[in-house]
């Protein structure tokens, strides 16, 4: 049993550093945020504009797809409006996450129209709380007396979580704390309801989500009672393996959600107890919650074995069924993980909720134990799976992320197994958990630079610097760090490190990313001298800053364009090739390049060559896409065939045949931005000649 973890504290959130951001990539992000996504999701929330919904990709499109209803639901369970509930039954959390992702912006910047917003959704919200402290606008006003009658599908544990999750971000923001204050009555509520104790409930939602809420509770609170109902949530789930099915048999009455009693108990993450759990099975969302909550937990409360559990299965997760991308979920049945290493590119899931839900995993362990390759999954997330899910202007969202698309195949007459996957991003989703939980993750891209350890006594050991985001910190200790880069795009980062005479030495760790550490890895200075940049087995670099000085720090890691092949075991990728340069995997869209992209292959053997002879070309294109490197390199491309060919024919051997390559050449720009610019296919894997 590993308690490496347990010997120094981890940065607590009352010793987060106040962080700038300076980063031109990621100060844009957080502009359009402010500007455009917070607003737009508002309107669309309000029901102030009209949009065009998109077919539910999971196939649930029975709860309406003409408007969201958010916040009409909650006034009609204020008793401010009558009507009936619109919607999913956990239609509130749409508000809650934006409410989250308005917190961060505002500990940014002055909003006062979003502060004005924010405060009218809170004062809304506390009305419609019960005077016991319940909240669940879908239970309120179809269901009042079936509360938590039916938790396998209920979804209420999920939704007062998001909401505690919010209001602990409005009162870390802004010091606003009348959503804290909603938010702990809530945790009371459920505190009274779940528990060993008889009487109480002896099970958890089916939707994960109240643990990882309850543990940032207990953070800002103090309250012992939240984290020890953190770890029993955790402890019950799977224990009883017929508490799902003995709720519903004595609700005796309609399901929530039609049809989610069919899914097997591996889905909800309760086929046996979490402690002897050993995959990522089920929802995949479901599962970076849970482990999210797991991390903390564990961290907060000692527990090795908790933390043993969120190893293996971050291990899991990461080593057999991750997308390079960082996607998770490879169907859409369930929305769900399947088996190891099954990874199919064009009727995958990879919800863009499961992707930041695997930021929020990273986090949590880097939290619990500092690695670099928990910094490597952040960074894969924000630049790649999570980042795709938002088109550029910041009001069109993809549930969905494919690393293949043809929109004939998705189309309603195309192949009814990929009309999931969409080709241009929707305006909204009657289900739309996906649009505010990009954005609060964007929103608080901050929170993934550093993690301090601490002494027992509270003095900074260590600041793990494991994103390479241009930003200036100042901690706790009058410790100041101004990192400077023009980061994804140039891989020269410098920090200047000052730590004052009256705090201790600090160890200045900076991750060296595992794509940065094959043939030639990082080059770091200090002072102007050049230093071992091998990582230690922590995956960072260590320098040692003295009291009182200030230290002068350069780090280059390595940008060469890379080709990428997938583990033999990955059946769909045999053969083929990915192209990354940094942190960002590339694609080929219609738009750059001659169809269809199927046709073209990837000489791997001459790759070296093609690099020496500068014929793979990079450049930054500023007027493309909001701006972006895009890469040009040489390839081959089969002959089309003719329609009028038999569809099967024998192979031939010339040559010179119709079957033969032509030279070509491909086109490829970072997966984030693909589907910008209209509908057309999209593809990442290439066939090599491998």
């Amino acid at each position: 049993m590993n308690t490496t973890f347990m010997k120094h504290a981890t940065t607590p959130s009352s010793h987060q550093p106040t962080v700038r951001l300076k980063s031109t990539f990621w100060k844009h992000y957080q502009e359009l945020i402010a500007q455009e996504v917070l607003p737009y999701q508002w309107a669309v929330m309000s029901d102030e504009t009209g949009v065009s919904m998109a077919d539910d990709p999971g196939g649930n499109n029975e709860f309406g797809r003409e408007k969201s209803h958010v916040l009409a639901n909650l006034r009609i369970a204020a008793g401010l409006e009558t009507g009936e509930h619109y919607g999913f039954p956990f239609q509130d959390t749409d508000l809650y996450k934006w409410i989250e992702a308005a917190a961060y912006i505002m500990r940014q910047r002055e909003e006062p129209q979003l502060r004005r917003l924010v405060d009218s959704a809170i004062d809304l919200i506390a009305k419609a709380q019960c005077s016991d402290g319940y909240l669940d606008s879908f239970i309120q006003i179809t269901a009042p007396t079936r509360r938590f009658a039916r938790l396998r599908e209920s979804h209420e544990l999920y939704t007062m979580g998001h909401f505690i999750e919010a209001a602990v971000a409005c009162h870390e923001s802004t010091g606003y704390d009348k959503a804290l204050n909603v938010a702990i009555r809530m945790a009371d509520c459920i505190d009274r309801a779940f528990g060993p104790e008889d009487g109480k409930i002896h099970g958890s939602d089916g939707h994960p989500e109240i643990e990882l809420a309850l543990s940032r509770l207990y953070e800002v609170t103090g309250e012992q009672r939240y984290i020890d109902l953190a770890r029993y949530l955790l402890d019950v789930r799977g224990q009883d393996p017929d508490f799902y099915d003995r709720q519903d048999k004595a609700d005796g009455s309609k399901p929530f959600i039609p049809g989610m009693s069919q899914f097997p108990k591996s889905y909800y993450q309760a086929a046996e107890p979490i402690r002897e759990q050993k995959h990522a099975d089920g929802h995949a969302v479901r599962v970076g919650y849970l482990c999210t909550g797991l991390a903390n937990v564990a961290r907060l409360t000692g527990d090795a074995e908790l933390a043993d559990v969120a190893r293996r299965l971050w291990d899991d997760i990461i080593r057999k069924r991750m997308y390079i991308t960082g996607n998770v979920g490879s169907t859409r049945v369930g929305e769900s993980f399947t088996y190891d290493y099954d990874l199919p590119n064009e009727t995958m899931y990879g919800e863009s909720c499961a992707s930041v839900s695997m930021a929020f995993f990273a986090r949590s362990m880097m939290n619990l134990q500092p690695a670099g390759l928990y910094g490597d999954i952040v960074e894969k997330e924000l630049f790649n799976g999570a980042l795709a899910g938002m088109s550029l202007d910041g009001k069109h969202f993809f549930y969905v992320n494919p690393l293949e698309a043809d929109p004939q195949a998705s189309a309603i007459d195309g192949n009814p197994d990929r009309h999931h996957v969409l080709c241009q991003r929707a305006d909204w989703f009657g289900c739309a958990c996906c649009p505010s939980n990009i954005a609060r993750l964007i929103a608080s891209v901050e929170d993934y630079i550093y993690t301090t350890k601490l002494s027992h006594n509270g003095d900074i050991l260590t600041i793990y610097s494991s994103q390479f985001i241009a930003n200036s910190a100042s901690f706790e200790d009058g410790i100041a760090v101004d990192q400077r880069s023009d980061f994804p795009w140039n891989g020269h980062i410098e920090y200047s490190i000052s730590v004052p005479a009256a705090a201790t030495s600090v160890d200045f760790a900076i991750r060296i990313p595992q794509w940065s550490q094959s043939e030639a890895s990082a080059v770091v200075s200090v002072d102007g001298s050049v230093i071992d940049a091998t990582p230690g087995i922590d995956g960072f670099v260590h320098v040692s800053v003295a009291s009182g000085a200030t230290v002068h720090i350069e780090c280059d890691v390595d940008m060469r364009v890379k080709l990428m092949e997938a583990s033999t075991r990955v059946r769909h990728d045999i053969g083929k090739v990915a192209v990354m340069r940094g942190p960002i995997v590339f694609c080929a869209e219609e738009a750059d390049n001659q169809g269809p992209l199927w046709l073209h292959r990837i000489s791997v053997d001459s790759w070296a060559k093609m690099l020496e002879t500068n014929k793979v070309d990079e450049h930054y294109d500023e007027d493309l896409l909001d701006g972006v490197e895009v890469i040009s390199m040489p390839d081959q491309m089969r002959t089309l065939s003719s329609t009028e060919d038999d569809l099967y024919q024998p192979v031939s051997n010339d040559t010179d045949s119709e079957t033969s390559f032509a030279d070509s050449r491909l086109t490829l720009i970072p997966y984030y931005s693909w589907a910008n610019r209209g509908r057309g296919r999209m593809q990442v894997w290439f066939d090599s000649n491998r």
